[in-house]
């Protein structure tokens, strides 16, 4: 059972909250504000109790380095304005600024950090690096479900040294995966697309095992044809392609259509086609008008699948988007989970 926000005494304590802000940018502005606003809902709930709160993250991969394109100050604007919270930016994440940062804060105020990844001891998980970032806080919120696939410092390790509690978010993203894998309503369809055969195919054997139909398209639907991989005839690979296979064909479409609609429990994760050109969307955009038809219930996740909901303003029109991508996979397919097994008692 996870140690939940909820159970902690959170009141006048310093809390450190690990949030998942890698969204891609365009001119310095977060396409992905989804991926912000997902913290809102534990910032506010901390900072109902008088606690202080930093928010730490990082984004994109400067390999250890202090990147300026990478920095967490260029997004400060942008997460005050989604969260609807006065954030200040600290251009560390150690140390004495952070320390006089949080002495300083005002009430109803948070903190964001700098790039923990400008330090390589956070991939590596190194515990004097993991001691550096507790040293400023009584209390440490793992909030960021899409991060907890990692063996990292800013996520498990200094869940090994605070006091350590699931935030509102990732206990939310548990209790929705745990309903696709057990329990749900049939017929259940999943839907995999996008790049990476070998991080998706064990996603899609679980599927294949569980589900009544999978649905295979973009890059890995063509990675799995040219490697002649076998699967049931659960799994539906695409039978016709536009152009040079940069998106399923109409034939295929429609199959896919068809079995969509039929459907009352649905998973969705990787676009179905080379979907950043509108011309190869096309397959992705249907699919996700039938999802929505269908009336199932629907679990949609991963960073090129939320695009494609941003674009056509369908948020809030699924069951439950998950900003979890390759977390989502490898929770589904029965990979470890650092970030959450740490936080079970």
């Amino acid at each position: 059972m996870l140690r939940r926000i909820q159970d902690a005494d959170v009141a006048n304590k310093k809390v450190l909250v690990r949030v998942d802000f890698n969204a891609a940018l365009e001119n310095e502005d977060v396409k992905e504000t989804f991926k912000v606003a997902a913290a809102k809902e534990t910032v506010d709930y901390l900072l109902s109790k008088n606690a202080k709160v930093a928010m730490i993250t990082h984004l994109g991969r400067p390999d250890g380095k202090a990147v300026p394109e990478l920095s967490l100050g260029q997004i400060r604007d942008d997460a005050e304005r989604i969260l609807g919270i006065r954030t200040a930016f600290v251009p560390d994440c150690i140390g004495e600024k952070v320390g006089e940062a949080m002495d300083a804060l005002g009430f109803g105020e948070t903190l964001l950090l700098e790039n923990v990844r400008f330090y390589d001891g956070d991939e590596k998980n190194d515990p004097e690096f993991a001691g550096k970032l507790a040293q400023n806080f009584d209390i440490f919120i793992n909030d960021a479900f899409s991060a907890s696939h990692r063996d990292h410092a800013s996520v498990s390790g200094i869940a090994r040294i605070l006091p350590s509690f699931a935030g509102l978010r990732l206990q939310k993203e548990v209790e929705e995966m745990e309903k696709v894998k057990e329990g749900f309503s049939r017929p259940a369809v999943a839907i995999i697309g996008g790049a990476k055969i070998e991080t998706k195919l064990p996603v899609i054997e679980f599927f294949e095992e569980k589900y009544d139909n999978v649905l295979v398209g973009g890059k890995i639907a063509n990675e799995a044809i040219d490697q002649k991989l076998e699967f049931s005839e659960k799994v539906v690979l695409p039978a016709d392609f536009v152009d040079d296979r940069l998106d399923i064909g109409p034939d295929t479409l429609l199959r896919f259509k068809e079995i969509v609609l039929g459907a009352k429990t649905i998973v969705w994760n990787g676009p179905t086609g080379k979907f950043e050109d509108e011309k190869y969307a096309v397959s992705s955009n249907e699919i996700l008008n039938a999802v929505i038809a269908s009336g199932a219930y629907s679990l949609i996740g991963g960073g090129e699948t939320l695009e494609i909901l941003e674009k056509n303003d369908a948020m809030g029109k699924v069951s439950f988007v998950s900003t979890g991508g390759g977390a989502m996979l490898d929770y589904l397919g029965g990979a470890p989970m650092p970030g959450i097994e740490v936080l079970e008692s």
